[in-house]
């Protein structure tokens, strides 16, 4: 007699999920380095190896600017005007664009990574004359920051960061914040603004 064979369904099997990602408080106390740290990371990127005037310009600009990585690799000289000592900052996330001062050390270096990589139309280029890739960009700050022996792991977006809290520690307003960083919306810009509290000196001082 032939058995009937068993219609109940089978047990579904357990997808094994990836692993999530950790969180950045996790990983690290803060998400942006302090004025002494940054300077710290570009000494650091410029003794790691025959690139190094290139990497530490390349954190050097990515703070002061506070620029993305996309920014930053997208940089072409045609946006540079060394003789008018100005930048053309072209901002992502349909961020608002805006002409940027660059200062002694940036136009020395400039000029001389334009010498040395004559020609590529990107200020910060590979060998082989193209754009740097987002992936070297997180790696070359990334071990920058192994090298200056921080305590926390460090990452370029932490640079953009960085000089927001580096401008409304120094009592920038907020509205001028926005502008050098290109934020359609203040909130963002509030972010770096909040959390200070020392520009609220004085501000009882009327008598």
């Amino acid at each position: 007699m032939a058995t009937k064979k068993s219609t109940a369904a089978k047990p579904a099997t357990k997808r094994k999920l990836p692993p999530s990602k950790p969180r950045n408080a996790d990983q690290r106390e803060r998400e942006f380095l302090t004025p002494a740290e940054v300077k710290k990371l570009i000494e650091a990127a410029r003794e790691m190896g025959r690139h190094g005037d290139r990497d530490a310009l390349l954190i050097l600009m990515s703070y002061r600017h506070a620029l993305r990585v996309g920014e930053l690799i997208a940089l072409q000289w045609e946006q540079v005007k060394l003789e008018g000592k100005k930048l053309q900052v072209t901002r992502m996330k349909n961020g608002d664009d805006s002409v940027h001062f660059l200062e002694a050390d940036e136009l020395s270096a400039l000029r001389k990574i334009k010498r040395e990589y004559p020609e590529s139309d990107f200020v910060f280029c590979s060998e082989r004359q193209g754009p740097l890739s987002s992936r070297t960009v997180h790696w070359i700050v990334s071990r920058a920051g192994e090298n200056a022996d921080m305590k926390f792991s460090v990452h370029p977006h932490m640079l953009r960061h960085s000089k927001g809290f580096q401008l409304a520690n120094k009592g920038i307003d907020t509205r001028s914040i926005q502008a050098y960083f290109g934020h359609k919306n203040i909130q963002h810009t509030a972010n770096y603004t909040k959390s200070e509290k020392t520009h609220f000196k004085d501000f009882g001082k009327d008598l």
